[in-house]
């Protein structure tokens, strides 16, 4: 039993999926699986309740009270507002714990990914405080990683509304390939990837009419469910506007360990040590989530 759950008998805990199923089956759709499949991003309304909606706000306002070494300020010190991140902080804030392990989340993943197994990778805080202005510049996640395989999910779980200027934006398809070149936010470097090795970005923002952008304005307990390849970006905050989101990233079936010789965001310290390349992603850092019936993967739109 996942060590975030109170101990129930088998039978109380049997209750619990059907009712975390039935949840699901409400808010999840044969046709939803498939846009995902087409498009590398989905929108799932209203899968988090109010008390797990809160649960969450309480989990980021505690991260943002006591950072981890891992975080850090993504905004320039002109910016009158401010972007703050942190990463990997599920064993020690337990609300965060609490939402990968009671909730619909893993399922949706599994369905989603089509993948038989769910494994957790990590968690990501992201909040811009009111009148930031820093943009989230297009780019693709999976660039950033140390992992290959193209069963994989990001979850972006917004506790704020946040309009649809300010939301996470997505080129429909573009999971489809190919890797493009991870650059640095702020100055625009490859410190990653060689330069010249992968295909650099398109100019999405200038040429918006000639990609197929999709995007949604968020309420409290709405989910957008992305593929790590899909390119997307994010606007900043406007006048008294908060945004905190917390993103979770799930593994499926396929995902394997490719150690970088740089550092990978986030970084794992000795991992490679650990996890040769190549490997399944078998470690106490990535827990396995599910692991149900092996899912039929639908065809590409």
């Amino acid at each position: 039993m996942p060590p975030f759950l109170p101990a129930v008998d088998q039978r109380q805990q049997d209750r619990f999926q059907q009712h975390i199923q039935q949840r699901l089956q409400a808010r999840l759709t044969p046709d939803d699986i498939a846009r995902f499949d087409r498009d590398g991003a989905l929108c799932i309304q209203q899968l988090l309740t109010p008390e797990e909606v809160a649960l969450l706000r309480d989990g980021i306002d505690a991260n943002l009270a006591a950072p981890s070494p891992r975080a850090k300020v993504a905004s320039r010190p002109d910016d009158p507002g401010r972007f703050f991140e942190d990463f990997c902080n599920w064993q020690d804030i337990p609300q965060f714990g609490r939402l990968v392990h009671e909730t619909p989340l893993a399922l949706a993943a599994q369905r989603l990914m089509q993948s038989r197994t769910v494994r957790l990778y990590h968690d990501h805080v992201l909040v811009k405080e009111p009148g930031t202005r820093q943009r989230t510049p297009w780019h693709q996640d999976q660039p950033y990683y140390n992992i290959d395989g193209q069963q994989n999910i990001s979850m972006w779980i917004p506790v704020d509304p946040v309009s649809r200027a300010a939301t996470l934006e997505f080129v429909a398809g573009s999971h489809k390939g190919p890797w493009l070149m991870p650059r640095t936010f702020m100055d625009n470097q490859a410190q990653w990837f060689p330069e010249g090795s992968l295909q650099d970005l398109p100019d999405v923002e200038s040429h918006r009419d000639a990609f197929p952008i999709v995007g949604w304005e968020i309420e409290p307990g709405d989910v957008v469910c992305f593929h790590m390849l899909t390119l997307h970006a994010a606007g900043g905050v406007e006048g008294r506007n908060r945004r905190r989101v917390f993103s979770v990233r799930f593994l499926g079936d396929d995902t394997r360990h490719a150690p970088r010789p740089w550092k990978t965001s986030p970084e794992f310290p000795g991992l490679a040590d650990e996890l040769p390349a190549g490997a399944e992603m078998n470690h106490p850092l990535f827990p396995l989530l599910v692991d149900g019936a092996p899912t039929q993967r639908a065809n590409a739109a």
